[in-house]
């Protein structure tokens, strides 16, 4: 699991701390060798996961449990290794996975609990609740989410755009609302931006009857605007 916040996201970059490439150093020192990490879900700068999963191979006789606390010793406070098992050479994090679980998280006070200020979004307008819901369930199922994939986005034919949602739930907590999306894959930025449109349908901005037209377009101007970045959380793959 990881605070994003300091973090240019999970993939390694040349000139940018990430926390591949943390994790990937520290796993040199332990191991006296290069080790490759293929991560479950590419999470972006600022994006937090608890449930990220990754899988490398190495040559080192250590313990596992002992290279997963010397990895903790390792890391900053940040990053923290759950917990570490083997695998069949065959398995791929990223490639493997059924499904992957998100939580975009808003609050809606005026002003941000400190303890949350770097988990959660804040929107400190009214919701329609219902409306939100009802708009999500259009969203289920498997479709071509082109106009919620961020623009200049690789891969532009049907094919690379077709995902299946398999659930969303919209709930709200006091004064925190949480949007969990399950699905098969996710485009880029694909989750903040279904955040950020159904919020705009939530605060009457955009009629919940929009979704099948937005979905249908293949346009990303169509859609909503893309939520920021520290509300999103990965929170579980399912293999």
């Amino acid at each position: 699991m990881y605070d994003g916040t300091h973090y240019s996201g999970w993939q390694s970059q040349k000139n940018a701390d990430t926390v591949q490439r943390c994790v990937e150093s520290a796993l040199r020192k332990i191991t006296g060798r290069k080790v490759k990490l293929t991560g479950a879900g590419r999470t972006d700068s600022g994006v937090h996961a608890i449930g990220q999963v990754a899988n490398f191979k190495t040559h080192s006789k250590l313990d596992l449990n002992k290279i997963k606390d010397a990895l903790n010793s390792h890391l900053s406070g940040e990053i923290l290794i759950v917990s570490a098992g083997y695998v069949p050479l065959k398995f791929d994090a990223q490639r493997s996975a059924r499904s992957k679980n998100y939580r975009y998280t808003v609050t809606t006070e005026r002003f941000v609990d400190p303890f949350i200020r770097h988990f959660a979004s804040r929107f400190s307008y009214p919701l329609n609740m219902g409306s939100m819901r009802r708009a999500a369930r259009a969203l289920t199922g498997r479709h071509d989410f082109k106009s919620f994939q961020a623009s200049g986005s690789s891969g532009s034919s049907e094919s690379n755009t077709v995902r299946t949602i398999k659930k969303i739930k919209i709930e709200k907590r006091r004064n925190l609302v949480y949007i969990d999306i399950r699905a098969d894959g996710f485009l880029y930025n694909m989750v903040r931006i279904i955040a950020g449109t159904l919020l705009e349908i939530g605060r009457g901005k955009m009629p919940e009857e929009s979704i099948k037209e937005i979905l249908l377009k293949r346009d990303r101007r169509s859609a909503g605007p893309t939520a920021p970045a520290l509300g999103l959380c990965l929170v579980s793959v399912e293999y």
